[in-house]
C-alpha cells in the first residue's frame, strides 16, 4: 500500500472537491481511491458512519466528513494557513463554510444530481426539484453578493476555507450548466471566476469535465 495518505471518494462530490483544494493548496501528495457513497463497500461504510464522502485515511488513522478533515489537514500542515487568524475572520469563515455546506448544496445538490447524476445512473430527473433549486439560488447569490463586498476574499485577505467551500459548490453548478450572472451580481462572479481559475480549483475541474456527461 501506498504510503501517501488515502482520499476516497470521487470528485465531482464537492465534499471531495473540497479536500482535493486544501490538499494542493498544501502541497500535500495523496492518492484517491473512487468511490460513490450509493454503492461503498461494507470496508468503507465502516470508516464512514453517514455514509458519505469524503473519507481521509493515513495508515489506521480514518477521518470522515471534509470540515473535519480540512481542519486535520491545518494542524499537520499550517502552511499555507487555510483557517484566519483574526478570530471573527475565523468565525465568519466557519460560518460560511457551514452556509455552503448547508444551504447552497441544498440548491445546488437538487439541480447536479437531476441534470448530471440522474443521467449516471439511468434515472429520469426531476424537473420540479431543478426548477426549486434555480428558483433559490437568487436570494443566496445576492446574500453572497452582499457578504463579499468589494473585498477579494470572502472571510479575510486571504484565500480560505470560506473560498474553497463556497467556490466547490459552484463547480457543480458549472457542471449542470449554470453560470452566476455577472450583470446581476458582477462580484461574486469575479469572485468565483478567480477561485475557479487558481490551480488547485482547475485541476480539478478539468478532469471531472472528462468524466461527466453532457447536459
Amino acid at each position: 500500500m501506498s504510503d501517501k495518505p488515502i482520499l476516497h471518494g470521487v470528485s465531482p462530490s464537492p465534499f471531495v472537491r473540497k479536500v482535493r483544494v486544501a490538499l494542493a493548496e498544501k502541497g500535500i501528495a495523496y492518492h484517491q481511491v473512487p468511490v460513490m457513497p450509493f454503492a461503498a463497500s461494507e470496508e468503507f461504510l465502516a470508516m464512514s458512519p453517514l455514509r458519505k464522502i469524503p473519507v481521509y485515511q493515513e495508515g489506521d488513522f480514518t477521518l470522515p466528513d471534509s470540515s473535519a478533515i480540512l481542519a486535520y489537514l491545518e494542524r499537520v500542515q499550517p502552511k499555507p494557513p487555510l483557517y484566519p487568524a483574526d478570530a471573527r475572520q475565523f468565525a465568519r469563515a466557519l460560518w460560511y463554510e457551514e452556509y455552503a455546506d448547508t444551504k447552497l448544496v441544498e440548491l445546488i445538490g437538487a439541480i447536479f444530481f437531476n441534470r448530471v447524476v440522474a443521467k449516471i445512473i439511468g434515472q429520469a430527473p426531476d424537473e420540479a426539484a431543478i426548477a426549486k433549486g434555480l428558483a433559490g439560488l437568487p436570494a443566496a447569490f445576492d446574500y453572497l453578493e452582499r457578504e463579499l463586498g468589494d473585498r477579494e476574499m470572502l472571510a479575510g485577505p486571504h484565500f480560505s476555507v470560506a473560498d474553497i467551500a463556497v467556490s466547490s459548490m459552484l463547480v457543480n453548478l458549472a457542471h449542470a450548466g449554470e453560470t452566476v450572472d455577472p450583470n446581476r451580481w458582477p462580484g461574486f462572479a469575479a469572485y468565483i471566476a478567480r477561485n475557479h481559475a487558481r490551480p488547485s480549483f482547475k485541476q480539478t475541474i478539468e478532469e471531472e469535465k472528462t468524466q461527466l456527461p453532457a447536459v
